[in-house]
């Protein structure tokens, strides 16, 4: 009998063992946000970071030379038709990270010692920081506006360094990234009237209000880009029009006395002066640039980005749907979907550049970046605030091939083996990889990903964004992730991934965002503050500056900042639904813009495509937005103070960026 209880004490003892296993150190399966959590005990299960037992073998060097790991699998070609990459082989572990001849190896890195990530990022974020967080941000505003008033209006910009304003430059025509965006229209205080309503100040949004409508003119000989008058100005006229008439008021007393509706009004007449831009082209993509008041230059490029020419419907369809007249909604679709039917027959991809007259691909890139970014976002911003079903389709489409051909890296973003996730630049028709940089403008994407529910991936791609901004403070235009080092060094105070994070956090209200947008806050206020303003940084490496805060600093970092901590915002607690703009200006989703007097256009049961011929439109029930069955699910609180994703791939990804 002896010998039973002896076995039977071993058994218990071996029981004991595992159940203290997992509860001390976590063992099985991944706990993702939002994982299921199947259980097993199995000694079968232990594997280390990468996936292997084995002891480590050969000599390590740096990815990608001889001797050494191999290169991120992002090189690599995904499997068609496979919405992700093939995993990549196992990398040397990260500085802090336990080797295989640990015996915390076994345990996925821990034992080794503290956690660095789990105690900076983990735990609540105390309301007193996020109320010193929120006055900073407001600070941050309240400093380039006032800045701006003080020594730069009526003109369009504010030059922080020196305190002058800027205007077009007319000595210089061909000096694009000056003259698409400046019109002489006072452009910095247009584009700033709905941060100043959603920060709650009344006085100096009534005040601006009453300024934009006595000082500002569209009939002005400037040739501006289409796009840029489009997003900054004519977004931010209806957007604080909205805000003025809103019955509701739920940003205070916002309304105007005597205001006879003079912001839309306005938007009209730069609308009708863009119109232009559409007339005479071929394929009924819209030039890219028009003179306001003699319309499109006789020397006009015929050449234009997917971007710049198919993301005007948000602001042209809300125009249309306030006026009752379909003329700008019309033309702002057609341009979509003849761009849309440029599209790959095989991989479904557009590219960055097309010719407006032949319809022919000038630029074969396509990417998540520049060029092609807002497209993308508003063909779901369009369904989201018009309900047209066709924009749905669009998007889901393009989406499914963006997955298929642009995604790289492990399948899922807190599990498993290789390279984390990372959308790449490949040619539009065969889906070979054509560069290895990334640009700042993608950042906007884990954002426009937690709209659509698929946020374990946006969790992903915006870590690898924040490592970048953890090593310069500051994200470069473009960066090269086979280098580790930027191709393209400047930051002119983009506003992509502060969005991104803000949306991240409001979607699992997880306190590590609070930290991300604390880290952004004092990057900015260390590097590119200066005597009248903030400043974009000419260099992200040695800080240097440039002389120019660009109106969307004041219209969408800031704005962003903000709402990231103010919780009790009215935008997070009215009640009402909102949307922003690619330019970061607020609309209320509501019924009225989902009603248009000019439904056969836009018929369910079908419709004419650009050749004559009936297409077939989806019932509703038919449609869906890819990846939100599973994943919109609130985070249990349990887990809210746990990091979004795991340790062992924050290292991965800051190794993978050059920080360790």
């Amino acid at each position: 009998m002896q010998w039973r209880a002896l076995v039977l004490g071993l058994v218990l003892l071996r029981l004991g063992l595992h159940g203290v296993l997992w509860l001390v150190f976590g063992l099985g399966p991944s706990m993702g946000f939002y994982q299921r959590f199947p259980l097993s005990f199995g000694f079968q299960r232990l594997r280390g970071p990468d996936g292997l037992l084995s002891p480590a073998s050969g000599s390590v060097g740096r990815p990608g030379v001889p001797g050494g790991p191999p290169g991120p699998s992002w090189l690599q070609p995904p499997a068609v038709g496979v919405a992700a990459g093939r995993p990549g082989a196992p990398r040397r572990p990260a500085r802090g990270v336990c080797d295989r001849a640990h015996w915390g190896y076994v345990l996925g890195g821990r034992g080794c010692g503290p956690d660095e990530y789990e105690k900076r990022y983990s735990g609540a974020f105390p309301p007193q920081l996020r109320a010193q967080m929120r006055d900073l941000a407001r600070g941050m505003f309240v400093f380039g506006y006032d800045n701006y008033m003080a020594h730069a209006f009526p003109q369009d910009e504010l030059n922080p360094i020196h305190c002058r304003g800027r205007g077009p430059d007319r000595g210089d025509p061909s000096n694009l990234n000056i003259n698409d965006v400046l019109g002489n229209y006072s452009l910095t205080l247009v584009d700033a009237l709905d941060t100043l309503a959603i920060m709650g100040n009344s006085s100096e949004f009534q005040k601006a209000v009453k300024l934009v409508i006595n000082t500002v003119s569209f009939d002005k000989d400037s040739t501006v880009q289409v796009f840029e008058a489009t997003i900054r100005v004519l977004g931010s006229l209806l957007s604080a029009h909205r805000i003025i008439t809103d019955s509701k008021q739920p940003f205070g007393d916002m309304a105007i006395k005597d205001y006879d509706n003079e912001l839309l009004h306005m938007a009209h007449d730069l609308a009708v002066r863009l119109l232009p831009a559409f007339e005479n082209t071929k394929t009924g993509i819209p030039y890219p640039r028009v003179n306001l008041k003699t319309g499109v230059p006789p020397d006009s490029n015929n050449e234009t980005c997917t971007a710049g020419a198919g993301s005007l419907l948000v602001e042209f369809g809300i125009l249309s749907r306030l006026l009752g007249d379909s003329t700008f909604e019309w033309v702002a679709r057609r341009a979509v979907k003849a761009l849309w039917n440029l599209r790959s027959n095989d991989t479904g991809l557009l590219g960055n550049v097309v010719n407006i007259q032949t319809g022919d691909w000038v630029g074969k890139q396509s990417g998540l970046g520049a060029g092609l970014d807002s497209f993308y976002e508003y063909l779901l911003k369009s369904y989201i605030l018009f309900g047209e079903k066709e924009d749905l389709e669009m998007f889901n489409a393009a989406y499914q091939s963006i997955q298929n051909y642009l995604r790289r890296g492990r399948e899922a973003c807190n599990e498993g083996e290789g390279d984390p996730p990372l959308y790449v630049n490949v040619n539009m028709f065969s889906g070979q990889l054509m560069n290895t940089w990334i640009d700042s403008l993608q950042a906007f994407f884990p954002g426009l990903q937690v709209l659509i529910g698929d946020v374990e991936d946006a969790i992903c791609l915006h870590a690898f964004y924040y490592a970048i901004w953890k090593r310069y403070g500051a994200l470069p235009e473009r960066y090269n992730w086979q280098l580790q080092a930027p191709d393209v060094l400047f930051y002119p105070l983009r506003p992509e991934l502060v969005e991104s994070t803000y949306l991240l956090y409001q979607a699992t209200k997880n306190p590590f965002y609070l930290h991300v947008g604390m880290d952004i806050l004092q990057s900015l206020e260390k590097y590119t503050k200066v005597k009248c303003g903030y400043a974009t940084l000419h260099h992200v490496i040695d800080k240097s500056k440039e002389d120019r805060m660009e109106s969307f600093f004041l219209s969408e970092t800031c704005k962003y900042l903000y709402l990231l901590f103010d919780e009790e915002n009215p935008v997070h607690k009215s009640g009402s639904k909102y949307m922003f703009t690619t330019e970061g200006h607020i609309v209320s989703v509501d019924k009225h813009l989902r009603e248009s007097p000019w439904k056969e256009f836009f018929s369910e049961d079908g419709g004419q495509d650009q050749e004559g011929k009936f297409v077939h439109r989806p019932k509703p029930h038919e449609l869906k937005v890819l990846n939100s069955s599973s994943n919109c699910n609130r985070v249990p609180d349990e887990r809210r103070y746990s990091l979004p994703l795991k340790s062992i791939y924050m290292r991965q990804i800051d190794q993978m960026v050059g920080l360790i």
